[in-house]
């Protein structure tokens, strides 16, 4: 814990004395620049108040997966400007005879810090999207198959549970590929016969011959014994 405290401590100590040299440099430019007084005062403030907005947005940019070349640009300008006064002041620039070109950076800065902050102000903050969610469109395409299997699932005759009913009679393999033996012709639900007449007429139409019971069954996507109760229907 007292490790954990000493490196905050040290951090913190270390950020204002950057801090107050930063701030000390900056107002020495902009009163050697011809704004004394408050206005002077000002400079360094709204230097690092722009630095530190920018850096903020950016990472909130950042952070949700969204462009944050907007805030990286302000924060550029105004880590430059923080640099060019300490570097400016460090020996390189006669404070006494400031040239016309940086007394007219100083003065158009708090206009372009103005621009600059409330560009940072006013960009819309967006939430990403939860991964987890899926379109609407994929959820209606999965339940479709299944709710075809339910209908066809209703629409088969329900098999008997009476012990004296006979059994149906079930096709014995052969060496040879031979025709189904016809079973007993079996109700079916009236959903049923509707869909099996509709197709019907629908081969009919396109083909202008019958349809065949058995192309039909396989439509419908009912089990080879129900053939002979699907013509018995058409």
């Amino acid at each position: 814990m007292r490790a954990q405290l000493a490196r905050v401590d040290a951090v913190i100590v270390q950020a204002v004395i950057a801090g107050a040299l930063s701030f000390s440099h900056l107002h020495d430019l902009a009163d050697a620049a011809g704004q004394g007084g408050w206005k002077a005062w000002a400079y360094p403030v709204s230097v690092d108040l722009l630095l530190v907005a920018a850096w903020r947005r950016m990472r909130e940019q950042q952070r949700t997966e969204q462009p944050a070349g907007g805030p990286r640009l302000w924060f550029l300008i105004a880590l430059a400007a923080s640099l060019g006064a300490n570097i400016a002041t460090a020996g390189l620039l006669d404070l006494d005879d400031v040239p016309a070109s940086l007394r007219v950076v100083v003065a158009g800065w708090p206009a372009v810090a103005f621009f600059g902050g409330t560009l940072l102000a006013h960009t819309p903050r967006t939430s990403p999207e939860p991964s987890g969610s899926a379109p609407l469109a994929d959820t209606e395409t999965s339940t479709a198959p299944a709710a075809v299997e339910e209908l066809h699932r209703d629409a088969l005759p329900t098999p008997s549970t009476d012990p004296d009913a006979a059994p149906e009679p079930t096709a014995e393999p052969v060496a040879a590929p031979a025709p189904a033996p016809a079973s007993p012709a079996v109700s079916l639900p009236p959903a049923l016969v509707d869909r099996a007449q509709a197709l019907a007429e629908e081969h009919r139409a396109t083909t202008g011959h019958p349809a065949d019971p058995d192309h039909v069954r396989v439509r419908l996507g009912l089990p080879p014994s129900m053939t002979a109760s699907v013509a018995a229907h058409l």
